[in-house]
């Protein structure tokens, strides 16, 4: 996946998901974008999502990704253990398949959410009430040069 004109990028090709450098990536992104910033101006909170291992496709561990969102800017991002994970405002959690999906827009992460195909610990209201910051942190991660373990190169 190619960069939008105009987003920074300290990268020159896709880096592998889940790891450090993405997540680093992907802040860059949500900070350089006013629509985030504005869809998210009310959000506080930070969020830690559990790519669960799938060794068939790659990923021979579970893998704690997290994001530090607050008013529309991203404080922090990047892997960390379980025991940081436990104390996010929020976690999601589903297999790196079902990542990749909510990575390529194949699915919607709200509608994911209420079907049961992201498990959310936290007050799921609260994030539906964020469906249009969510929207945009999923548009930017199409914005990340990204390389799936189980794609072949």
């Amino acid at each position: 996946m190619g960069l939008t004109p105009g987003y920074p990028s300290s990268v020159d090709g896709p880096m592998a998901f889940p790891s450090q450098a993405w997540f680093d990536e992907f802040r860059t992104h949500i900070n350089a974008s006013d629509e985030y910033r504005e869809a998210a101006a009310d959000w506080e909170g930070d969020i830690a999502f559990l790519i669960k291992a799938e060794p068939d496709k790659g990923v021979p561990t579970d893998v704690w990704g997290w994001l530090d969102l607050w008013h529309g800017e991203c404080r922090g991002a990047g892997l960390i253990d379980e025991a940081r994970a436990s104390n996010a405002a929020y976690g999601i959690t589903a297999p790196y398949t079902r990542w990749k999906d909510v990575l390529l827009g194949d699915l919607d992460p709200i509608k994911g959410m209420m079907q049961g195909k992201l498990k959310v610990r936290g007050d799921l209201p609260t994030i539906v009430r964020q469906v249009r910051a969510a929207t945009e942190l999923v548009r930017l991660t199409g914005e990340v040069p990204t390389a799936f373990p189980d794609e072949a190169r």
